[in-house]
C-alpha cells in the first residue's frame, strides 16, 4: 500500500469512528489525525498499549498543572507539557486503531481521563492569574457539554453530535495562551492588577466559547435524539 493510500485509509477510520465527520474539511483535524498514527506507528512496535497511552496523557497534563506551582517563570514549561500532553491524546486511539485492540474498557478509561485533564486545565488558567470563579465556570460547563454528549450517545445518537467550538484542541489553546501570557507579564514586569485583567478576559472568552459550545451540542441533540422513541 502506498503512503497516500495508507493516509486515506486512517482519514476514512477516523471518519467510521467519529459519526462521519469528515477530518479532511479542517487543516488542522486532517493533519492532528495523521501525526497521531504517526507518533503511534513506533510504539506499536514496542508494543505499548493505548490504555498506557491513555493514563499516560492525563498523567502528563497533572503534571503541567504542578508545574505552575513553581511560579511564572514556569509557565512556558506548563505550556510545552500541556501541548504533549494534547498529542499523546490522539496517540492512544490511534494506537487502538492500528492494533485493532479497541475496547469498551479503553473507551470508559479515555473518557476519564478526558475529564480529568480538563479539570486540569480549567486548573491551569486559574494559576495562571485568571478568577477561581471563571475556571470554576470553565470546568463546569465543560463537563456539562461532555456529559450531555456521553448521555445522548448511549440514547442512540452516532459519533460527537457536532464538532463545537469547544472541543479539546480549544481547551488546550486556551491553557496554553493563558500559561505564556502568564509568564510574558512577569518578563515585563506588568502588576498584578494588569496580569489578572488580562487573565480576566481570557478565561472569559474560554468561558464564552465553552458556553456557546454546549449550546451547538444541545441543539445537535436535539434533532438526533429528540424522535426517538424512550
Amino acid at each position: 500500500m502506498s503512503g497516500e493510500a495508507r493516509r486515506e485509509e486512517v482519514l476514512d477510520a477516523w471518519s467510521r469512528l467519529h459519526g462521519g465527520i469528515d477530518p479532511r474539511q479542517s487543516f488542522w483535524v486532517r493533519n492532528w489525525v495523521l501525526a497521531s498514527h504517526a507518533c503511534a506507528r513506533p510504539l506499536v512496535r514496542l508494543g505499548v498499549t493505548a490504555n498506557t497511552i491513555t493514563v499516560v496523557g492525563a498523567v502528563v497534563t497533572a503534571v503541567a498543572f504542578a508545574v505552575t506551582f513553581a511560579g511564572r517563570g514556569w509557565f512556558p514549561v506548563a505550556a510545552l507539557i500541556v501541548l504533549i500532553a494534547a498529542l499523546l491524546d490522539g496517540v492512544d486511539g490511534a494506537l487502538a486503531a492500528q492494533t485493532g485492540s479497541a475496547t469498551q474498557w479503553g473507551r470508559v478509561l479515555d473518557t476519564m481521563a478526558d475529564r480529568c485533564s480538563d479539570l486540569f486545565l480549567a486548573g491551569i488558567v486559574v494559576m495562571a492569574g485568571a478568577p477561581t470563579w471563571l475556571g470554576v465556570g470553565l470546568a463546569v460547563l465543560t463537563l456539562l457539554l461532555e456529559g450531555t454528549r456521553s448521555t445522548a450517545q448511549a440514547a442512540g445518537m452516532t459519533g460527537p453530535g457536532t464538532v463545537t467550538v469547544w472541543e479539546r484542541p480549544s481547551r488546550v489553546i486556551l491553557a496554553v495562551i493563558a500559561s505564556v501570557w502568564a509568564a510574558a507579564a512577569w518578563w515585563w514586569g506588568l502588576s498584578d492588577d494588569a496580569t489578572r485583567t488580562w487573565l480576566t478576559v481570557i478565561a472569559g472568552i474560554g468561558v464564552l466559547l465553552a458556553a456557546t459550545g454546549l449550546i451547538q451540542l444541545l441543539v445537535a441533540v436535539a434533532r438526533q435524539t429528540r424522535d426517538r422513541p424512550a
